[in-house]
C-alpha cells in the first residue's frame, strides 16, 4: 500500500522529468520559461511561458501509475513487430483516439531544428534519472 506521499513524490518526479527533458532540449528556453507546479496547482503539470508554448504548444499532464499495464503490454507488443518506432492506437467508446509512442521519441519530433544535443535522461528501477 502507498501512502499519498509516496504517490505524489512518484509524480513530481515524472514532472520533474518532464521539465528536464523539455530544457535539454529546448535550449533556446531559460528555466523561468518551464517550470512544474506547485502542488495542488490548477492547470497544467509543466508549466510553459508563452515563448515556451511557441515552440512546444501543448498543456501536460503527468500521471505515474502501475495502472497503464494493459498500454504497455501493447507497447511491448508494437516494438516486437520489428526495427521501427513503435507506435500505438487506443480507443475507448465515445472518445477519440489516442496515439502512445516513446516520450523521447515524441520530444524530438517536436523539436527538430532546436535539437543541438540530446539529453540522457533515463528510467533507472522505476525511478528517473
Amino acid at each position: 500500500m502507498t501512502t499519498t506521499r509516496s504517490r505524489k513524490a512518484k509524480g513530481r518526479r515524472l514532472q520533474n522529468w518532464v521539465r528536464d527533458i523539455l530544457r535539454g532540449l529546448f535550449l533556446a528556453l531559460t528555466d523561468d520559461d518551464i517550470k512544474v507546479a506547485i502542488m495542488g496547482e490548477r492547470g497544467a503539470d509543466v508549466k510553459l511561458s508563452k515563448k515556451a508554448r511557441e515552440v512546444f504548444p501543448y498543456d501536460i499532464e503527468c500521471k505515474n501509475t502501475e495502472g497503464w499495464k494493459k498500454m504497455y503490454d501493447a507497447y511491448d507488443q508494437a516494438t516486437s513487430h520489428g526495427s521501427q518506432e513503435p507506435l500505438v492506437f487506443i480507443k475507448m467508446n465515445h472518445r477519440n483516439p489516442l496515439v502512445i509512442v516513446d516520450a523521447k521519441h515524441f520530444m524530438r519530433l517536436n523539436n527538430v531544428g532546436f535539437l543541438t544535443e540530446p539529453v540522457m535522461i533515463k528510467y533507472e528501477k522505476d525511478k528517473l534519472k
